[in-house]
């Protein structure tokens, strides 16, 4: 047997991808998969596209997940450091939850209520310093999924004095299994077909996550639901606070990453072509009225927003090249 792993929140779209891209990888061997509501049910009737998997979802109890080496809490928010606090020391865990994200416990109380439960070591892999941090760690706090987008198109510019990092503004539209899967009336496919609709404008809970991965002072965050299941599409724009080209900047800072891609001059990123992969599509460019920066930022919500996020930490945690068990390349038509 490999390194035994275990899924908490098995039954969520995002636990779903887990137990997708877990099926296919070559050192992870599932031990227990848990929900809540459907616990007891077959996987398959939970996520049909898992035929061939057989796995029965227990109840979510820190005792069926105490065999597992790494523990993925894939939980609502605020659920996560109850059952953490649970698990043994030696058990690693990546958590897909807001829980241990931020640094500030009043921006916690701010955007979440509550209490804040601490902080683990960030992890997205790409900012400077930070593959060697989820190397050393045990506890890992997983980006949300609009902060991955924003802060790979972001995080270099304002690292490398291009960008001034008190004047940036972002308009992101994001596929409906971002929401989760809770039944909601605003989610049915007739409130959402043909429908775009802002929501948590200037006040959604990402950005005090952007901000500290990136550097960010002020940011303005205009999030948008998409008549699409899974994806995210994120233009970012902010002054220019010194002179650059901000193409070369992402190319310098990304050239030797697997999962982010500046694409060739000329071509926008789209999420139909980051889709089931663990890819970050970006491109950046100069608005020629106002002169601001525009970097566009395209990747699967529930991949490199979740759950390949998730794994390419897990990979790293465990010494594993981060790309094992990832795709790069997305799915299309």
């Amino acid at each position: 047997m490999g390194i035994r792993v275990a899924v908490a929140g098995a039954s969520g779209y995002a636990g779903g991808e887990l137990l997708r891209l877990l099926a296919g990888h070559p050192e992870f061997d599932l031990v227990a998969a848990t929900a809540h509501a459907q616990a007891g049910a077959h996987v398959t009737d939970v996520h049909p596209q898992l035929a061939g998997l057989d796995v029965t979802l227990s109840v979510t109890e820190p005792a069926r997940l105490h065999d597992a080496d790494l523990v993925f809490l894939a939980l609502p928010h605020g659920q996560s450091a109850a059952l953490a606090a649970q698990l043994p020391a030696g058990v690693k865990v990546v958590d897909l939850g807001a829980d241990f994200r931020l640094r500030d416990a009043d921006q916690w109380a701010r955007y979440y209520g509550g209490t804040h439960a601490g902080t683990w070591t960030y992890g997205l892999p790409e900012l400077p310093g930070a593959r060697a941090r989820i190397k050393a760690a045990d506890r890992v706090a997983n980006t949300g999924c609009y902060a991955a987008a924003i802060t790979l198109a972001l995080a270099p510019l304002i690292a490398a004095g291009l960008a001034d990092p008190a004047d940036v503004v972002v308009v992101a539209g994001s596929g409906t299994s971002g929401a989760g899967r809770s039944a909601k009336v605003n989610l049915l496919a007739s409130e959402v077909m043909g429908d775009l609709s802002p929501y948590k404008v200037g006040a959604h809970q990402h950005v005090p996550e952007i901000k500290q991965a990136t550097g960010a002072t002020s940011l303005s965050m205009t999030p948008v639901l998409v008549p699409m299941p899974r994806g995210i599409l994120a233009t970012v724009t902010a002054r220019f606070a010194s002179e650059g080209d901000p193409r070369e900047v992402l190319q310098s800072a990304y050239a030797d990453e697997p999962f982010v891609h500046v694409l060739p001059e000329g071509r926008w990123p789209h999420t139909a072509a980051t889709a089931g992969s663990n890819s970050c599509h970006l491109q950046a460019t100069v608005d020629v009225d106002s002169g601001r920066i525009v970097v566009v930022s395209a990747l699967d919500n529930l991949g490199k927003g979740a759950a390949g996020q998730a794994v390419q930490c897990a990979n790293l945690m465990f010494g594993l090249p981060e790309t094992t068990g990832l795709s790069v390349y997305g799915v299309a038509p």
